[in-house]
């Protein structure tokens, strides 16, 4: 005999339902199919189960070839992660083909993109340089980029355009086919860069100018602002690989845009990250649609697959 005052509630009076009256979110219809070989992309994305990210992939997908066919704006955000994983060449292969109508970049992309065009490598050993203060200190990436801000910012460029440009006037440089930063200039597909003070390794090289630093990203938010206002009716946002800085920067752009009277509303926004965080998820995929139609996804991933696969499937549609 339990010692409890409190009996076990008796469910024999419990009331039941049948499974064909209950319903259920998931049928057979949606299940995945095995993969058939030699399908290829296309038929692997006919595979995968009509639920949960798999249909939030091919909506993304559909999205984008439709933003292209009907020539709505396409913006990507990007983090540094996604430059530094090799994935420069993706993208603008993407570009050229129509899936990029401009670029936003956190200062660590930039920084990234810069040193793969200037050197052919990228991604210092942080832990090994930081105990003697040699972590952010290459020369050729701190003078050579704050030159060219400065040089920029003096021409009415901003930080994008600057790096571009400056870029395009060397000869010879390594990485010059898979940075992404110069085949956008060379290509007239705006390049824009949103740095935070103190964040980047350029702002630690003496020849830093921070009037120029904070006048040229100023620009490139501003023109960034305008695509945003563009995504109205049909655009797509992408942000991939930042957590903080791109999200911030895209919130406050779509307040800008709103609090100016344009109209922005019905467009398709996306996070793609190896970790859903709070920034991109609230900030990117759920408080640019409240109040207004348009549809955010979050998809988990790491960025050297999902974007390679986005790539693919967008490849594969064109055929």
């Amino acid at each position: 005999m339990s010692k409890y005052s409190k009996r076990p509630l008796d469910f024999a009076g419990l009331r039941t339902i049948g499974l064909a009256e209950r319903g259920g979110k998931v049928k057979l219809a949606d299940f995945a199919l095995p993969y058939a070989k030699g399908s290829g992309v296309a038929g692997w994305l006919d595979s995968l189960p009509h639920v949960l990210a798999a249909d939030g992939f091919r909506a993304v997908v559909d999205t984008l070839a439709a933003a292209r066919a009907r020539r709505r704006v396409v913006l990507w955000g990007l983090g540094g992660h996604v430059i530094k994983c090799g994935l420069g060449p993706v993208l603008v292969d993407l570009m050229r083909r129509g899936y990029a109508t401009a670029f936003a970049m956190n200062g660590s992309a930039s920084i990234h993109d810069f040193e793969i065009a200037l050197a052919g490598q990228t991604s210092e050993d942080v832990e090994a340089a930081l105990p003697d203060g040699r972590f952010g200190a290459a020369e050729e990436t701190g003078r050579d980029m704050n030159r060219a801000i400065a040089e920029g910012d003096r021409a009415g460029l901003g930080m994008g355009e600057a790096l571009g440009k400056w870029l395009a006037a060397q000869s010879s440089l390594p990485g010059a086919d898979a940075s992404l930063v110069l085949q956008a200039y060379r290509h007239s597909t705006p390049v824009t860069v949103h740095v935070a003070i103190g964040t980047d390794t350029p702002h630690m090289h003496p020849a830093a100018d921070p009037a120029a630093i904070g006048s040229a990203s100023h620009r490139d938010f501003r023109l960034f602002a305008a695509y945003v206002a563009d995504l109205n009716d049909g655009g797509v946002y992408l942000n991939v690989g930042s957590a903080v800085v791109m999200p911030e920067v895209f919130l406050k752009a779509v307040s800008a845009v709103r609090n100016l009277g344009h109209p922005l509303a019905g467009f398709t926004t996306a996070n793609f990250d190896f970790v859903q965080h709070y920034r991109p998820r609230v900030n990117v995929v759920e408080r640019p649609h409240g109040g207004s139609s348009g549809a955010g996804y979050a998809i988990t991933g790491h960025h050297e697959l999902m974007i390679p696969l986005l790539a693919a499937a967008l490849i594969e549609k064109d055929s």
